[in-house]
């Protein structure tokens, strides 16, 4: 992988590619990049990689702000132009930066790979963990079968390839980015690859692509344990809670009790998007009731997370321990047994293998993080500042929830400052 990376530092820069804007709401516009589905062939098959942007006020304009949506599966190009999630950017950066995002390749509208996934990710026999292996695998040949070679260029370091093009497209010497939960993987590889293209690079909820199998389930469990945690110290603080004077874990356990093993995957999958926001009061509201409404997993899109992680289990009784060995206090699963099962049987090597970060960029990239996040824990973050050493800084946010920025004015005015002027925060910055 080290010797990938380097190879891939100093590949000369894209020929810029054509891009002809149309308007497509929102005050925005958009265009679509035919670029290499394989980029160790660039003169191959092209797929269409849409993007949108959003124009800067004339005269103030100070640069172009690229922005990773997460997921994966999540939409840039949506984010660009749905005036609901653009407010997501201060009035300062929409004023003086041309905003744009775009669709992961096999994502949204970059010639999207929709492949079925396991109806339920827990798996409670050896033959299901036989028969899981076949489904995905036949699942898969199909998928195959019907995207052709896109499905196995997925990866988020293609993607950074992919950045790096419409960066040269945009006219821009270097990028400066603003990566979302698992946009934050691609302004990790991008920095590590393209560290003298790398102007800035905001990392907000930082996926810890160092972790191996059992690390990533566990540090997954970690995370939604420690939410829950905060959930029921708010409730044991707050008198408006409908928990309040009762023992929320036991409250908890009590519907886990009572549930079946599918059902439990589905309180499991309820609670993690309830400390998304976080909505405490209406979680507390649905234990209370015990009326929990089933939240539906999200569509993995698998041909990005399977080209991303190698996530190997040799057989159910590995699983099992792995399972077990990682149950927390008020969860037997966590969102790191979607990912196993997801990937269950994976037949090709996986193209984007896991490693520690080596980023040397002139400014360090920026961490913002919850201490509170489910998804992305205040774990990886520490885990991502710490591979990325004094070309890193991790700011954070002394609260809860999934993402930070919109959480905090004082993160806000601090990552706008870094993106504007390159002022990085001083470390150990907490708001």
């Amino acid at each position: 992988m080290l010797a990938l990376v380097m190879t891939a530092s100093v590949v000369a820069a894209p020929a810029p590619v054509p891009i002809e804007w149309t308007s497509c709401g929102n005050s925005a516009e958009c265009a679509t990049l035919q670029l290499p589905v394989d980029w160790s062939d660039p003169g191959g098959e092209k797929f269409g990689f849409r993007v949108a942007r959003h124009q800067a006020k004339p005269g103030l304009r100070v640069g172009t702000l690229v922005f990773g949506p997460g997921g994966p599966g999540d939409s840039g190009v949506g984010v660009i132009t749905d005036p609901t999630r653009f407010d997501r950017f201060s009035q300062d950066l929409i004023d003086r930066f041309d905003i744009v995002s775009y669709d992961p390749r096999g994502v949204g509208q970059s010639s999207p790979m929709p492949c079925p996934a396991p109806a339920s990710p827990v798996i409670a026999s050896a033959a299901d963990f036989d028969l899981r292996i076949q489904q995905n695998q036949a699942a898969w040949a199909k998928c195959r079968e019907d995207y052709g070679p896109l499905w196995e260029h997925a990866d988020s370091l293609s993607t950074v390839r992919d950045i790096d093009a419409l960066r040269s497209a945009l006219g821009e010497r270097q990028l400066t980015f603003h990566g979302s939960s698992y946009g934050t993987l691609v302004g990790e590889l991008y920095a590590e690859t393209y560290p003298s293209r790398t102007r800035a690079v905001v990392l907000e909820s930082s996926v810890d692509h160092s972790q191996r199998t059992a690390g990533f389930v566990r540090t997954q469990a970690w995370a939604l344990q420690d939410s829950f945690d905060a959930f029921a110290a708010w409730c044991d603080a707050t008198e408006s809670c409908a928990l309040h004077g009762k023992d929320v874990h036991a409250e908890w356990a009590a519907l886990l009790d009572a549930a079946g093993p599918d059902e439990v995957w589905d309180l499991t999958a309820t609670a993690h998007r309830s400390m998304y926001a976080p909505d405490y009061a209406g979680f507390a509201g649905a234990i209370a009731a015990g009326d929990i409404e089933k939240q539906s997993t999200p569509e993995p899109a698998t041909a990005v997370s399977c080209n991303d992680w190698a996530l190997p289990v040799r057989d159910y009784a590995s699983y099992q321990r792995l399972i077990t060995s990682n149950a927390t206090r008020d969860f037997r699963y966590s969102a790191g047994v979607l990912a196993i099962g997801t990937c269950l049987g994976w037949p090709r090597p996986v193209a984007d293998p896991q490693h520690r970060l080596d980023v040397h960029t002139r400014t360090p990239l920026l961490l913002i993080n919850a201490r509170h996040d489910p998804a992305s824990g205040y774990n990886w973050a520490l885990s991502v500042a710490a591979q990325l050493g004094r070309h890193g800084v991790l700011l954070t946010y002394d609260g809860a929830g999934h993402g930070s920025y919109n959480r905090s004015t004082c993160v806000k005015a601090a990552v706008d400052a870094y993106l504007m002027n390159l002022t990085v925060p001083r470390r150990g910055t907490v708001c």
